[in-house]
């Protein structure tokens, strides 16, 4: 009976499923062990997009410089390599531990 409602609760959350990353986090500044320097001239580029005054910026500007975040953002998730965990996993994860402990 347990392994029929695991199997079911497995199917069941399947499908809603988030990515968690363990890896680099665009916000941090500080680096983790064995990052690549790709990854992180790509954050001092979002820091500095980010500390830059866009009220003096025509509307063109800024649009490129929106593009050039979404593509940094793209090649960081390329870059990133992380762990990701869907949200059935998790919750597998979760009621194996219930079960062993």
């Amino acid at each position: 009976m347990r392994i029929l409602s695991i199997a079911l609760l497995i199917s069941i959350s399947m499908p809603a499923s988030s990515a968690v990353s363990l890896a680099t986090v665009p916000g941090t500044t500080t680096p983790v062990k064995g990052e690549d320097p790709r990854v992180l001239k790509l954050v001092e580029r979002l820091e500095e997009i980010k500390a830059m005054d866009r009220s003096e910026m025509s509307k063109s500007e800024r649009k490129n410089l929106r593009k050039e975040v979404k593509s940094i953002k793209k090649e960081m998730k390329v870059l990133g390599k992380g762990v990701y965990l869907s949200v059935g996993a998790i919750i597998i994860i979760i009621l194996l531990l219930i079960l062993i402990l």
